[in-house]
């Protein structure tokens, strides 16, 4: 894979993790109003059903690859269009004031991640944007859909780890981090098409 290619495909899955997103707020809603402990078993499920999505997720890519390799074309444009949505919505977005209450379960932190649509977006998008222009080899595609899960997992401890300290940062400077995540948003996009 060219240099280039995994660069913009690391960008864009750092970015598109990092960034609010259902698992991470519910994450950080969990550990404000619980604590690590007792949000744990939730932790432990959102971790889990990121791993599921993505080898769901890679699954569906190799057969569209298998039954439908022109299709990939199309789902690589649907794929830059969606980023393209993504960065509007990550430079106008204002942190949430309030967040939800959540109990602490291993089965809701699960669950989530089963009607997360940003997660599907994210590994259809990855997979589709930047690995199978290369190769549609299962054994690749499976590798790089645990490597957007383990992103994914790195981006949700943190905002566990970072608890109130994050949600408090993001509130005194959530515009300039937004603008900053929208234009790596937009490189990506770009370098997708190219």
């Amino acid at each position: 894979m060219p240099a280039y290619v995994l660069f913009s495909f690391l960008v864009y899955a750092v970015i598109n993790a990092f960034t609010p997103g259902p698992g991470n707020i519910l994450a950080l809603s969990t550990v404000t109003n619980y604590g690590y402990h007792r949000g744990r078993p939730l932790f432990i499920g959102v971790f889990a059903g990121y791993y599921v999505v993505q080898i769901i997720c890679v699954l569906f890519v190799y057969g569209l690859s298998t039954l439908l390799p022109s299709s990939l074309a199309v789902i690589k444009y649907i794929g830059a269009a969606y980023i393209l949505w993504l960065a509007f919505h990550v430079a106008i977005s204002r942190p949430d004031q309030t967040p939800a209450e959540a109990s602490a379960s291993f089965t809701k932190g699960f669950a989530l991640q089963f009607v997360n649509v940003k997660i599907y977006a994210f590994g259809i998008t990855a997979l589709t944007g930047y690995v199978t222009g290369i190769t549609t080899s299962l054994n690749t595609l499976l590798a790089f859909g645990l490597v957007i899960a383990t992103i994914g997992t790195l981006a949700t401890s943190t905002w566990i780890g970072a608890g109130v300290l994050i949600r408090r940062i993001y509130q005194n400077h959530y515009r300039a981090i937004n603008l900053v995540m929208a234009a790596g948003l937009l490189e990506c996009a770009y370098s997708m098409l190219r």
